[in-house]
């Protein structure tokens, strides 16, 4: 009898350490203001998976934009950057509060859309394309839109000017180029020296089928690298010498190119650099003229970064739940399920969603999570939380995206709400789901 009370006093210490150590419930309802996307979609989502998007919080993130780029010196312009924000209209709505023209395109078939769609518009290429893509454009091409005047073309490497220089000639068409610059980020471009050099002589040499248009320098590196390798401030004045170098040995061996001045569109050249991460950086430095910014204005979580302070999320994936199961039954495992339930309270409510494994993670209500030891699924996906998430059948499982550029054109037409209220639907631009970054 002794034996047994000494055994059970030695087990007593680490199985109470244990379950005090046990996880806590994490869930609740949905707050008030997912409640009220959750009657929305209730009414106007068609019980499909669908993207919605908060223009309370995009006018929020829209004045912050302005904000930034009225303190900054110099002269700079903002370009929208049609990946993270793909849907004509939004880039519409975007271009008309925030007093631009400029956009930022990644993808050959938005590139032919948006020049029918926003005539009007000034475009610079945002990476490099393949010559098949140039003949694509051309060949679809059609309306007012003047690719000679308002689309730059942007160019990498000695290697890709000459064969867009090639074709220009067999086609008999001026092509404006901007010169890509590898400020640091090491994804390609040119620093100053002899590829530049190269290039230079070669849009110099052949004027009637070249003209150099600007410079693209991206810098989200700046704020994305470990602290160790440098602070964001220092980071950028290092990526802006580069830039520097770049502009004073065009200005120094080409003066003839340089002296199209430093304007903006047919005036001068484009100095485009930032980025969503960045562009709040820029506004200490006099070098650029032109600010890329896209998925700041829909904030997704991936910016989730001090340098996007005070921005707020607008867009969500809201799923309906198809299944509400009770405690999670794991496949050949129901006893060891039920211990499961015991040791962990967020795993005794579990939902099986409409769709699921998209890039985004879930926000409401509180506390819900995937699965780890079930596996996701693309179409009946699965979260688990606490009985207090409280779902039923017919509610919505909330996701944020993790980025905007992909996600938002997985969904179909933009279901917009303001003031908590159904306002209307946006489309998507097409070709939305090809790798745009």
């Amino acid at each position: 009898m002794r034996r047994r009370h000494l055994l059970l006093g030695a087990l007593a210490l680490p199985l109470g350490l244990a379950w005090w150590a046990r996880p806590r419930a994490q869930g609740a309802p949905y707050s008030a203001e997912f409640a009220r996307r959750n009657a929305l979609l209730g009414a106007h989502g068609g019980g499909i998976p669908r993207l919605l998007l908060d223009l309370d919080a995009v006018d929020h993130n829209i004045a912050l934009v302005r904000e930034s780029l009225a303190r900054g010196a110099g002269d700079k312009q903002l370009r929208l950057v049609a990946k993270s924000v793909p849907s004509v209209e939004l880039l519409s709505y975007l271009a008309e509060a925030a007093g631009t023209r400029r956009l930022m395109v990644f993808h050959q078939p938005h590139l032919n859309t948006l020049a029918q769609a926003m005539p009007d518009s000034h475009m610079l290429l945002g990476k490099p394309l393949p010559l098949a893509a140039v003949e694509a454009f051309y060949a679809l091409h059609r309306g007012s839109f003047v690719p000679e005047r308002q689309l730059e073309w942007l160019v990498d490497s000695p290697r890709r000017l000459a064969a867009y220089d090639d074709w220009a000639r067999s086609q008999g068409r001026p092509l404006a180029v901007n010169i890509e610059i590898n400020v640091g980020l090491h994804r390609g471009g040119v620093t100053a020296g002899p590829e530049l050099a190269a290039m230079l002589e070669r849009i110099a040499a052949n004027p009637r089928h070249l003209r150099l248009a600007g410079l693209m320098g991206y810098d989200p590196h700046v704020v994305k690298v470990p602290a160790l390798l440098g602070s964001p401030d220092a980071l950028l004045a290092k990526a802006m010498r580069a830039y520097q170098d770049v502009v004073e040995q065009i200005a120094q061996t080409h003066p003839a190119l340089w002296r199209e001045g430093r304007g903006i569109n047919g005036d001068g050249l484009t100095l485009n650099t930032a980025g969503s991460p960045t562009y709040r950086l820029h506004e200490s430095e006099s070098l650029s003229n032109d600010i890329a910014v896209g998925s700041a204005f829909v904030h997704p979580g991936d910016f989730d970064l001090p340098s996007l302070s005070g921005h707020r999320p607008a867009a969500w994936i809201a799923t309906p739940v198809l299944k509400a199961a009770g405690p999670l039954t794991l496949p050949g495992l129901d006893g060891a399920s039920r211990l499961l339930h015991w040791w962990d309270p967020n795993r005794r409510a579990s939902y099986f969603v409409y769709g699921g494994h998209w890039l985004a993670d879930p926000v409401a209500p509180a506390g819900l999570r995937p699965e780890p030891l079930f596996g996701h699924s693309t179409n009946q996906d699965l979260v688990v939380g606490a009985p207090a998430t409280a779902l039923a059948e017919g509610d919505h499982v909330f996701l944020r995206p993790r980025q905007s550029e992909r996600v938002l054109g997985q969904f179909g037409p933009l279901l917009l709400s303001r003031g908590g209220e159904h306002v209307g639907e946006w489309s998507v631009l097409g070709g939305s789901n090809a790798p745009a970054a």
